[in-house]
């Protein structure tokens, strides 16, 4: 296996963790219907490629790699679909600390190592905060102004993100409006705005797009929406929003 750096173990984190997040948030249709309840113990593998899949456990005793929670399936249909995704959302984080600190102990990590890895990891946001999208940072859920014109993630006003929505949303009251600001401009102080799709960090040179039912931003890119088609779009609604939909009326 060769030894690794402690940078090289987080990146494998990261990109097992991207591929996880795409299956519990812009992918979720193709997710649930792998996850069939009449298969046997089925899990949820994330690969350093930022790919995913649903497979069986392995058969090797012990396993290579330590274990993602078994069985995901079994409970699709007997949960609130927002609480199934954020139990695996939940034992998803367990799997990704469990892996990158077997790694750790493989490679031989001391202490310093340990925790300057801990550390890495606990920069960015855990698949469930994605998945629930708790790490939102206005307490202003539409993000719109009364004139129907969308802030983007800095809460400035730019172009490149205005989408004209179909029903203008009203303000807040006026006289929740300066403690809203005064607390929106707090949490901006305190973290950046996380993409809802890959839970990486806004950045002012790429286009982003607000989903009108969730309230999440995404990365253009990630939901493949380029500001010409948003210029289309006078309603936007996030693919995780959109199965959700379409599911409801099966």
């Amino acid at each position: 296996m060769g030894s690794k750096s402690v940078e090289e173990v987080f990146n494998d984190f990261k990109g097992r963790r991207a591929g996880l997040i795409k299956a519990l948030t812009t992918e979720v249709e193709k997710f649930y219907q792998q996850c069939d309840p009449e298969k046997d113990n089925l899990c949820l593998y994330g690969s350093p490629n930022e790919s995913w899949e649903v497979n069986l456990p392995v058969e090797e005793v012990p396993p290579e790699l330590p274990e993602p929670a078994l069985g995901i399936n079994f409970a699709r249909d007997g949960m609130e679909e927002k609480d199934w995704l954020s139990l695996i959302a939940v034992h998803s984080d367990s799997w990704l600390l469990s892996v990158a600190f077997y790694f750790g102990a493989r490679f031989g990590f001391g202490k310093n190592e340990r925790k300057r890895l801990f550390q890495l990891i606990n920069e960015i946001p855990t698949v469930y905060e994605v998945v629930r999208g708790t790490f939102k940072q206005s307490k202003d859920q539409s993000g719109i102004q009364s004139n129907g014109i969308k802030k983007n993630p800095t809460g400035k006003m730019s172009r490149s993100f205005d989408i004209q929505p179909k029903e203008v949303k009203a303000s807040p009251p006026a006289e929740e409006d300066e403690n809203d600001e005064e607390e929106e401009e707090e949490e901006d102080e305190q973290g950046a705005t996380l993409c809802g799709a890959c839970g990486d960090n806004y950045a002012n040179d790429e286009f982003w797009i607000c989903c009108d039912v969730c309230e999440r931003w995404f990365h253009g890119k990630c939901v493949k929406i380029t500001p010409a088609k948003a210029e289309h779009i006078k309603h936007y609604k996030c693919p995780t929003c959109s199965s959700k939909r379409a599911r409801v009326q099966l």
